[in-house]
């Protein structure tokens, strides 16, 4: 695929290379003959050539083959497994001498070691140092501490001899001669994997503090700790590799004749090598990660060719994953350098994503990129608004706008919903969490890469390239990045689920012009209505449904939704609600009628004063029932609305008593029409107590509704004219009686002579009629009724004036009952009254005999007395204060007493 690595031969031995160790610029080499050597690389990037030079060289260092070499860089050690014993030497001194023999681990026969460093919170860094060694078929764990490898826990069986062995945090992974397992340490348990294959030797590789590759015939197959698989695909070699190498993110097989690499995600051949032959041995020399193999005459280098190259070339062959795990990989580059070079290879795989039809997979990328929202609704050009389209650009990506069709515009439409839906949670994340929302001026400039953007109040906003890339930091403001996203959002949810759009626009910060563009061509109505009304353009909502209420093929026909729209504007648009409720009150009266009705909070808030107003001047026929809905249910009690109630009903049932026209009839509706008003009329002066009789009265007729003029000049305590309309117009003795017993029980003012005045009126018919016309009829004296009064009401009657008002030729027979009845009455109230004044005395001397008892009682206070609150003397000039119990106190104590 591309040239990742080349091999550089470093060494050519005469003797045979049993095992390899490396750090920094250092390699060492054990031999089968015990001798130990210790090589000095420099490495010079820009040179194909490298100097070795030889350190030192210790042939006494072991009598036997040195098996297995390992360091610990930060203590200087070197571990060395020769004659079957684990012994830890000196690195920094010459010759290597031993400092520690771990005598327990004779038999050994394999090791491996965990360094783990950690950092205080003083900045201080320590290295731990765990050892495992594998002896038969137990292994047996140590720390290093003071010197030597101290006993970490007990020794832990395995079913057969380790060939193969890891330490990763505190699991073991150990390969057997056919299969693999993990031993966990904490809690201590053996779990078994899978077998090796037909090829019986174990061979594992390290990838990370929590992940294998564990090789199993032709593939390496790839493992957590827990012992899952972490990838779903095993990556296969050429043959059965016999080491496999990890530096990242590369994968190096020793293979019998060549050196394979591969990559573990994505799954890819890179690189084979063919210098290499029958390479047995790998070591890395961190933390470079130079790779050092080795057969048994030779070592090689395997050398890493310089990133940047080998990025271009992934770059060039749309590799873009695999440039991205190199760059992260980087050691070479600072923390900057790092994340410029992964943001421009994420921006383009992202993009390579999107041409590839991968329309989700390229949004998360575009989602981690953090880009601008503009940047990504670019490759949709259909999204773009007209006046904000760019012309010829400068320099446009290739390849980046496509046109897109049926399921596939689909797709991507789809995708980059979830995109701008997780940037704009996100924007309002940010806007919540700094309680203030970014607000920049509409009309300046913002530098990013975009030709065109919108302002917030719908003006377009010139943008220029600054050239310093697609990730470079904008000043856009939040408001117009909410902005540019739910607009975009709105002309997506068009093609692809409209139900969206509604739900959209009731919280939304589109951009006006656009969005009502948008909606008016796609004959979106209803929703158009809301974008209008979150907006605050109810004028334009208001026209707009009034327009569409007489197309019966539109979504607005009828008049049900600009009578919502009205109910819920409120009194801050009470002159909107007049503009446009006419037509809906004309056409649909009763409905109409709920704009200013309705059991909702907008309308009771309504200023009702104006409301009637308008009703008065331009809808009068309605103003009956609005007045019934604010007195009967909203139990409203301003005399205003009482009143005008009072005129509605009169003037409504004077049109309808009105003699007919030359050759016309009154209809039997009109009269029972006026009927019921009349009821209504009659029933709420009775009732009302908060209309004012004063002004009532004067536009009642003096023709007609006597009873109506009675009720309010009842009201107005003229009982006298009350009951001249009963008795001589009415005619109606019995109502008559019934307003006197009203104004009886209710103690209303003059209630004491009412029936008098009754009787006066029955014995002795007036001769001008008491409101100011001429009465209808001659009225007989009725002195029967008078006397039945008399008799029915006696204790109720003052007897003086009505004995002044019987004439004297009434029989004493006649008036018996009544005399007895007020004898009576007056006997029984003297009664009463005397044995209220006996009580009142038993009181009066009760009060003096206590007074004079505690007039009797006396206090000596001398300068002995102690206050029992403060615990001082009086003085002379002390105020006191005596508690029932006796006690003396300070008259400023007295409060503190407990």
């Amino acid at each position: 695929m591309h040239d990742a690595y080349d091999l550089v031969q470093l060494l050519k031995l005469t003797v045979q290379i049993e095992s390899i160790a490396a750090y920094e610029d250092n390699l060492l080499v054990g031999t089968k003959q015990g001798h130990l050597l210790m090589y000095s690389v420099c490495y010079r990037e820009a040179d194909t050539k490298h100097e070795v030079q030889l350190l030192r060289y210790n042939k006494n260092f072991s009598k036997k083959p040195i098996q297995q070499l390992a360091v610990v860089p930060e203590y200087q050690l070197l571990i060395s497994l020769s004659d079957n014993i684990i012994c830890v030497h000196d690195i920094s001194i010459i010759n290597f001498p031993a400092v520690n023999v771990v005598q327990k681990s004779r038999g050994a026969t394999l090791f491996a070691l965990d360094i783990k460093k950690y950092t205080s919170l003083t900045g201080e860094t320590s290295v731990t140092v765990r050892l495992c060694v594998a002896v038969k078929r137990k292994l047996q764990l140590y720390y290093w501490k003071n010197g030597s490898f101290l006993e970490l826990s007990e020794d832990l069986a395995v079913p057969d001899v380790p060939r193969a062995l890891v330490w990763c945090q505190e699991t073991l992974c150990v390969g057997f001669k056919g299969e693999y397992s993990l031993v966990h340490l904490s809690p201590a348990k053996k779990q078994d994997l899978f077998p090796t294959g037909k090829h019986q030797e174990p061979l594992i590789t390290k990838l990370s503090d929590s992940t294998y590759a564990l090789g199993k015939d032709m593939q390496s197959i790839f493992m957590n700790t827990d012992g899952n698989p972490i990838q779903k695909y095993a990556v296969k070699w050429s043959e059965v590799p016999v080491v496999v190498a990890y530096d990242e993110p590369y994968l190096i097989a020793l293979l019998s004749e060549t050196v394979e690499i591969r990559t573990i995600e994505p799954c890819l051949f890179i690189q084979s090598i063919n210098s290499a032959s029958k390479a047995r041995l790998a070591t890395q020399a961190p933390p470079d990660g130079r790779l050092y193999i080795a057969s048994s005459s030779h070592v090689w280098l395997v050398r890493a060719m310089p990133v940047e190259r080998q990025v271009r070339t992934l770059l060039r062959e749309r590799q873009f994953q695999l440039a991205l795990r190199l760059t992260e990989a980087s050691p070479g580059a600072t923390d900057d350098e790092r994340k410029r070079s992964l943001k421009e290879i994420q921006r383009l795989y992202a993009l390579d994503l999107f041409q590839n039809k991968l329309f989700h997979e390229a949004m998360q990328e575009f989602l981690k990129l953090e880009i601008d929202p503009y940047e990504v609704i670019r490759l949709f050009p259909d999204l773009l608004p007209q006046t904000s389209r760019p012309g010829p650009e400068p320099n446009p990506p290739p390849d980046t706008r496509m046109k897109l069709q049926d399921r596939e515009l689909e797709n991507g439409l789809l995708a980059l919903i979830e995109f701008l839906t997780e940037v704009r949670c996100k924007l309002m994340r940010d806007v919540k969490n700094r309680n203030h929302t970014n607000t920049n001026s509409p009309n300046r400039v913002v530098n990013n890469n975009n030709n065109l953007g919108l302002a917030s109040n719908g003006e377009s906003v010139n943008v220029t390239d600054n050239g310093s890339g697609s990730n470079r930091v904008r000043d856009r403001s939040t408001q117009q990045l909410l902005q540019i996203i739910d607009t975009t959002l709105l002309k997506c949810y068009l093609q692809t689920n409209d139900a969206l759009v509604a739900p959209l626009l009731r919280l939304n910060h589109c951009h006006l012009q656009e969005t009502e563009k948008t909606l008016r061509r796609h004959q979106k109505y209803s929703e158009l209505i809301i974008l209008y009304q979150t907006k605050g353009l109810h004028r334009k909502a208001l026209e707009l449904l009034q327009k569409q209420a007489d197309q019966p093929d539109s979504p607005l026909f009828g008049h049900e939704r600009t009578l919502n729209y009205l109910q819920h504007l409120g009194k801050d648009n009470i002159k909107l609600i007049f503009d446009f409720s006419g037509w809906v009150l004309e056409r649909h009266p009763e409905e109409g009628l709920k704009i200013f009705t309705e059991d909702v909070m907008e309308v009771e808030q309504l200023p009702r004063p104006q409301v009637l107003d308008f009703l008065l001047r331009q809808h009068k026929h309605l103003v009956i029932p609005y007045l019934e809905h604010v007195i009967h249910v909203w139990e409203d009690q301003n005399l205003i609305f009482h009143n005008a109630l009072v005129h509605q009903y009169r003037e409504r049932v004077q049109e309808l008593l009105a003699a007919p026209a030359e050759g016309e009839e009154r209809s039997p509706s009109q009269d029972e029409e006026a009927k019921q008003l009349r009821a209504k009329l009659l029933t709420f002066l009775e009732r009302s107590t908060h209309y004012i009789p004063e002004t009532v009265i004067i536009h009642f007729p003096l023709d007609c509704l006597f009873e109506e003029r009675a009720v309010v000049v009842g009201k107005l305590g003229h009982h006298e004219k009350a009951l001249s309309i009963y008795v001589s117009i009415l005619g109606d003795v019995p109502r008559a009686i019934q307003y006197c017993d009203k104004v009886y029980e209710q103690k209303a003012e003059g209630y004491e002579d009412v029936y008098v005045l009754l009787m006066r009126m029955l014995i002795c018919p007036p001769e001008n009629w008491l409101i100011g016309a001429p009465p209808p009829v001659t009225v007989q004296p009725d002195l029967e009724t008078a006397l039945s009064l008399l008799e029915q009401y006696a204790s109720r009657i003052p007897p003086v004036k009505a004995l002044g008002v019987l004439p004297d030729k009434v029989p004493l027979g006649r008036i018996q009952h009544f005399l007895e009845t007020c004898v009576q009455r007056q006997l029984s109230e003297r009664r009463r009254t005397q044995v209220l004044k006996g009580l009142v005395y038993a009181e009066h001397l009760q009060v003096q005999e206590q007074r004079v008892h505690f007039e009797s009682q006396s206090i000596l206070v001398t300068e002995f007395n102690v206050c029992s609150v403060c615990k001082k003397r009086f003085g002379n000039q002390s105020a006191f204060a005596r508690y029932p119990n006796g006690d003396i106190v300070h008259y400023s104590c007295q409060d503190r007493r407990a």
